[in-house]
């Protein structure tokens, strides 16, 4: 009897395996059809590219200074000759191949005469959000590879309701541009099932993506060793795809730099030189070396942690490559002291992977796990993207106004201060006419034996500032943008010389030091 049980089991363990092999044959029948590869290709483009342009449209709000101070704002100085260029691009640190896309985009506007400062702000976004809607397709089918359909199906979504994602993925800033060509670079990365994989396609994008942010390489060293250990023909790989890839892209943008510097500058030994060797960017804040592991990366990956957590430990050993890119960074910027959230943005598309397969895992529990995932984005993704730090932007549109005053010579000229922490709204590139305006500055010490900038010159002593910055009524600016927390205290200077609220502007709910929850505009009459 016993025999004959054991035969029964193995009789219905074949019959299991038997039948699963069936069923995978009849998917993969299924997949390899050219007209259902075709449809669901058809489907999931037009899906990505209406997702993004609405997320495009509502991201209204600002997020850091250099979505516009490296990018837009230098783009306007390129092609019409007026912006405001920090001093990081006095110093040569930042490379000007970045911004040359945008001014390709505002030169074709201003050739055809559409230059118009709406098209100025939005065509970039929108042409990012088409990237960001390329990446995510290409995304899809690089899972739909190594993955099952259901899995394929799931890290999609997760990828999609990522709130933090679509809070930065349509910016115009250089982390959201290195996200994006990660996830393409990715897509033909040999990673093991992967039948896409193309080194020159993926060794290119990776050099763009440095070349567009240096610290693009944090990311993707941990791969590129990878794919230097797996490789047989080791010497070949260095030879003919390392080193002239590389090279290539290292020399075209030293040349684009050095012919927008007007002089031989290398931006990426700067870039190194200034932010780890004399460590400039500790100057604009710091943070304990844990503030990654016990913050930031709960912040970024939000509701998704516990799925991510549960794919970890599904997937960690079948995808342990896609995993050391996360670990290996988090940890390599531990050791930086300035942090933001926006540095590791570039590895959160590896950890979507890890939540697709949780959720395919919970089986029956699956969606309604699903349906709260997507709720506690939606929350998030909105309030950010609506109405938290929307201030600085709506602020533009007022002064924007102005420029129709200059043109009307009879009245006074526009002259605007802006006394708010530095870099706190965009510039020209928002305003599109050459008003007078000015801000309070903040460039780092660079070695100057008691250094203060002007903007903790004045925080230190608002109305001495003041006083001594306009002594007389003539140099006096017609408007001052400042948040409601430095109200009460130049009240007197305000008064003194008939300066009066003419707007009150929404910024945020919540206020914290120097920025305040509204931002008032004062014209003096």
């Amino acid at each position: 009897m016993e025999k004959i049980r054991e035969r029964l089991k193995f009789g219905n363990k074949v019959g299991d395996v038997k039948l699963r092999r069936r069923k995978s044959q009849l998917y993969s029948k299924e997949d390899e059809c050219p007209l259902n590869n075709g449809l669901l290709r058809t489907r999931v483009v037009l899906f990505s590219v209406a997702f993004r342009l609405i997320n495009c449209l509502l991201v209204q709000t600002s997020f850091v200074p250099d979505e516009y101070w490296q990018s837009l704002e230098v783009s306007h100085r390129m092609v019409f000759n007026y912006g405001y260029l920090t001093w990081e691009w006095k110093a040569g640190i930042r490379g000007f191949s970045f911004p040359l896309f945008f001014a390709s985009i505002y030169k074709i506007l201003h050739f055809i005469n559409y230059d118009t400062v709406h098209l100025l702000i939005w065509l970039p976004r929108i042409i990012q959000a088409l990237l960001a809607a390329f990446a995510d397709v290409k995304f899809f089918f690089l899972i739909r590879t190594l993955e099952s359909r259901d899995v394929a199906k799931w890290t999609f979504f997760c990828h999609l309701c990522s709130w933090f994602t679509w809070y930065c993925c349509t910016r115009n800033m250089t982390n959201s541009a290195e996200t994006t060509i990660t996830c393409l670079a990715l897509f033909y990365f040999p990673l093991p099932g992967s039948k896409t994989h193309n080194s020159k396609k993926y060794l290119t994008l990776v050099a763009l993506a440095v070349v567009v942010r240096p610290t693009a390489l944090i990311v993707w060293f941990p791969l590129l060793m990878y794919h230097f250990w797996q490789e047989h023909n080791k010497l070949r790989l260095i030879t003919h795809n390392y080193i002239p890839i590389g090279t290539l892209a290292v020399v075209i943008s030293t040349v684009i730099d050095c012919l927008f510097y007007e002089k031989w500058t290398m931006v990426q030994f700067n870039f190194l030189k200034f932010n780890v060797l004399h460590g400039v960017a500790g100057f604009y804040g710091s943070h304990p070396w844990h503030w990654y592991f016990t913050q930031g990366f709960a912040v970024i990956i939000g509701p998704h942690l516990p799925f991510f957590l549960h794919g970890c430990s599904l997937a960690y050993k079948r995808h342990k490559i896609l995993l050391a890119p996360v670990v290996w960074t988090i940890v390599v910027y531990s050791f930086l002291p300035h942090k933001e959230f926006r540095f590791i943005y570039p590895v959160l598309p590896f950890c979507m992977l890890f939540c697709g397969i949780s959720l395919a895992k919970l089986k029956t529990r699956r969606r309604p796990a699903a349906f709260l995932l997507l709720v506690t984005n939606l929350v998030p993704a909105l309030y950010t993207g609506l109405i938290h730090q929307r201030g600085t932007l709506d602020v533009m549109s007022h002064i924007q106004k102005l420029c129709d005053v200059s043109i009307v010579s009879a009245l006074p000229q526009p002259d605007v201060l802006f006394l708010m922490p530095c870099h706190s709204t965009p510039y020209y590139s928002h305003v599109h006419c050459p008003l007078k305006m000015r801000f309070l500055e903040c460039p780092p010490d660079l070695g100057e034996e008691g250094y203060v900038d002007e903007a903790e010159r004045f925080y230190d002593d608002p109305l001495h500032w003041l006083r001594t910055s306009f002594p007389y009524k003539s140099s006096l600016p017609t408007h001052l943008i400042l948040f409601d927390v430095l109200e009460k205290e130049i009240s007197v200077f305000l008064q003194g010389n008939n300066f009066v609220r003419t707007a009150v502007i929404f910024h945020t709910h919540f206020p914290e030091g120097r920025v305040g929850g509204s931002i008032f505009i004062y014209e003096r009459h």
